[in-house]
């Protein structure tokens, strides 16, 4: 495996994490670089950390307290 990329796994425990759950990607990284982009998409993807994730999470929140406060009344 390229040492920028290890590197960068190294840098974010997620990622790690991930490796150790589905270790036929540790066979992709070390067979072909490019496929780093897929790896982070799919991580993002398996712990919610991508943007719409984020904004959905936020306005579950949201209702979460606006529903709280309404039983509260």
């Amino acid at each position: 495996m390229q040492k920028y990329i290890l590197e960068k796994l190294y840098q974010d425990p997620k990622m790690l994490e991930l490796l150790k759950e589905n270790s036929e990607w540790i066979k992709y990284l070390n067979r072909d670089p490019r496929k780093y982009e897929e790896f982070v998409a799919v991580m993002k993807e398996k712990y919610r950390l991508r943007k719409t994730d984020k904004i959905n999470d936020v306005i579950d929140n949201i209702d979460l307290i606006s529903n709280l406060f309404n039983a509260i009344k």
